[in-house]
């Protein structure tokens, strides 16, 4: 395709959602709490659409085939079992919390409200490093997929999609990304089915077959990797499951959105709905990693689906410019107000006002975008590599908290039970690499919670979630609060 009409094409569909995140909001005085909460406006339907939209970035396209190209069948089980467990923890922990907190914006605000400013301080913290790796990581992607399908340069879909998301998104707020969630997802859906169901169509022999080869450059270094078949992954595959739960818990849109349902009815439905849609998209992406491995080693696993569909012809590309960049939308807007959201709720206590959150929301964007560029802060390089380093280490402080933060559903928990039990979570992962190996090795955990092959260390995210939970109790018995 020629590289104008991508750019045409390109700024045809943000301009679309742009207007559709515009016109949702244009004729309404908008306050903080709907800015940030659209509190109890949106049904079932609306609720499934924009939880599946707003989770579903461009990762999609990168994520799940790279983990199939190295894994087999458990770790591509866990990734997509990862991507919908946050939804059914929503459906079963969101109705009690908005029962305890019925005028909620975060789950830190939970944390305030059973265990005290510090929490809300610590959980917000953790929040805000998570929802912003995602972020940038996301402006990473939109870079490197229109690069690979078009040939443009990467810095320039960085900054149009920048510039549109963060243009309705400050001015609407939580409601102009719900109503580009319901156009973004049914165009997600519509885009990947046609698109995934002709490349099964076409070849699926083939594709089976090349999901239980193993690569073949492998076998003469007795490395094996890349097959359906193989079921040896299992344990990094719970690691992933675990991790990205946890993580996906301090992801401040989906907490949003449990306080915009109209009921608990339809936040149940919704996210249960959500969870039924992801898992099989995620396990469907992941398995074709499994099939590029089968065919032969490639020069960067992490556009391994990118391989299968080399020779498409034009209307693919097209359809496929399209789904990036509602991928990309979807995920970014969201993103955006829910670090608002913790920033304004969580850190600074409320004192943010709907003026300076709009210009926090615009600001964000060239931070963002510099860091998806590949910098080099302090002598480490912010590549793809670095990024699943920094995402893991968000995941395992997540971890380390959601089991107190969690466990303050229990009357019996203290504030300064849930509080200690935070902290003693990572503290959890020291002792683990102390009586495993060393100090230091505890201490190189914290940084990159890794095994020697470089996965998600199960161990390690298990000493974190049951440490902080015995010690959440242990404390809390020792230490309850006054009544």
């Amino acid at each position: 395709m020629d590289t104008n009409i991508a750019y045409g094409l390109m700024l045809a569909t943000l301009g679309f959602f742009g207007y559709i995140g515009y016109q949702s909001v244009s004729k309404k005085e908008i306050n903080s709490d709907e800015y940030l909460s659209a509190r109890g406006t949106q049904g079932t339907m609306s609720i499934t659409l924009s939880l599946f939209a707003s989770g579903m970035g461009i990762w999609v396209l990168l994520g799940p085939s790279e983990v199939g190209y190295y894994g087999g069948f458990w770790d591509v089980f866990g990734y997509a079992l990862s991507a919908s467990t946050p939804f059914l923890l929503l459906a079963y922990v969101g109705p009690m919390i908005r029962e305890r907190l019925p005028d909620g914006v975060t789950l830190a605000d939970y944390a305030k409200s059973r265990a005290g400013r510090p929490m809300q301080i610590y959980v917000g913290l953790i929040s805000i490093l998570y929802m912003f790796t995602f972020l940038f990581a996301e402006f990473t992607a939109i870079g490197k997929v229109m690069e690979i399908l078009v040939g443009m340069e990467p810095l320039v879909p960085m900054v149009a999609v920048g510039i549109v998301t963060a243009g309705y998104t400050a001015y609407g707020g939580l409601p102009a990304s719900l109503e580009t969630d319901k156009i973004q997802a049914w165009g997600i859906m519509f885009l990947i089915t046609i698109l995934l169901f002709i490349l099964f169509i076409g070849d699926i022999n083939i594709l089976i077959s090349d999901a239980k080869s193993y690569t073949p450059e492998d076998i003469e270094w007795n490395w094996y990797h890349g097959s359906i078949t193989d079921t040896s992954t299992f344990k990094s595959g719970l690691a992933l499951v675990l991790a990205i739960t946890a993580a996906e818990m301090f992801s401040q849109g989906n907490w949003q959105r449990a306080w915009a349902s109209e009921n608990d009815k339809a936040l149940k439905k919704g996210a249960i709905s959500a969870s039924l849609i992801v898992f099989p998209l995620i396990f469907v992406m992941g398995f074709l990693g499994t099939s590029v491995a089968g065919q032969g080693a490639v020069s960067d696993p992490a556009v391994s689906f990118f391989y299968l569909i080399e020779d498409i012809g034009l209307v693919f590309v097209i359809s496929f410019v399209i789904l990036s960049i509602a991928l990309v939308c979807s995920s970014v807007d969201t993103l955006q107000n829910a670090i608002i959201a913790s920033l304004s709720r969580d850190i600074s206590d409320d004192k943010i006002n709907l003026s300076t959150a709009k210009y926090l929301t615009v600001a964000l964007i060239p931070l963002a975008i510099y860091l998806a560029t590949g910098p080099t802060i302090a002598g480490f390089t912010l590549d793809s590599g670095g990024v699943f380093e920094i995402f893991l280490r968000a995941d395992l402080y997540a971890a380390a908290t959601i089991g107190p933060v969690l466990l303050t559903l229990w009357d019996r928990v203290s504030s300064s039970g849930a509080l200690i039990g935070a902290f003693s979570g990572i503290l959890s992962v020291v002792i683990y690499g102390i009586l495993t190996e060393d100090f230091s090795a505890g201490i190189e955990y914290l940084f990159s919670p890794t095994n020697d092959d470089g996965l998600a260390n199960l161990e390690v995210f298990l000493s974190a979630i049951i440490g902080s939970s015995l010690m959440t109790i242990i404390v809390s018995e020792i230490l309850p609060d006054n009544k």
